[in-house]
């Protein structure tokens, strides 16, 4: 068990990412090679990748996932932080680990307000971090909003789980809301003149309730 949940002060120079040691000589990070450079470090806690200051990944495997549940112990672990980074939730959708997905999909996204973005392979994880870390230079891919435009279908058909939200309801709220972490904070006297006041304390409730 770390004795932190996150290493606050793991900020990547200029060019570099941030790596958990436990990544070292894995297939997710030989993918990086010659296209980032890493520095490995014991102490990041449950963070995986520091891609910048503000922004970090975690990383759910196939084998996380089929495991059981220790995994959701250590997104827990990083939303309760309480620190000022963007957690970005990497999972591997695979045949074996599908099924276990749309439960996983409602507790990172709904359930804890972090984004999710699911690949099917530890090299296409390496891409796609590549991906992230490089469109830095042409618009920062760590602002909320960015992201959000990524999930936005994932994000719409979560919305829409919740009890009284239907697709009309979900588009106004994610108008007025660009992420479901700023959802998630919203009180019910700011929800009412969106969706009512019946659905308001459906959508208050449904993020307030005790976390498993």
């Amino acid at each position: 068990m770390e004795s932190k949940a996150v290493l606050v002060n793991a900020v990547p120079p200029y060019g570099y990412i941030i790596a958990n040691e436990k990544l070292r000589g894995s297939v997710l990070v030989q993918g990086f090679k010659g296209n980032i450079k890493i520095i490995f470090e014991e102490q990041l806690g449950v963070v995986d990748f520091h891609l910048s200051d503000k922004s970090c990944i975690l990383y759910v495997s196939e084998s996380d996932i089929v495991a059981g549940n220790a995994f959701k112990r250590k997104i827990v672990r990083f939303r309760n932080a309480n620190s000022n980074l963007q957690g970005i939730v990497v999972v591997e959708k695979t045949r074996l680990s599908e099924q276990y997905f749309p439960p996983l999909q409602k507790f990172v996204v709904l359930e804890l307000g972090l984004n999710l973005l699911p690949v099917l392979s530890p090299a296409e994880a390496s891409q796609l971090i590549i991906q992230l870390v490089h469109g830095e230079s042409k618009e920062n891919p760590f602002h909320r909003k960015s992201i959000c435009r990524l999930l936005d279908p994932v994000v719409l058909a979560l919305v829409q789980q919740i009890p009284g939200v239907g697709k009309v309801k979900a588009l106004a709220l994610l108008q007025r809301y660009s992420s479901i972490h700023q959802l998630s904070q919203a009180s019910i006297s700011d929800l009412e003149p969106i969706v009512g006041q019946a659905t308001a304390q459906h959508v208050w409730g449904f993020f307030h309730k005790s976390l498993v």
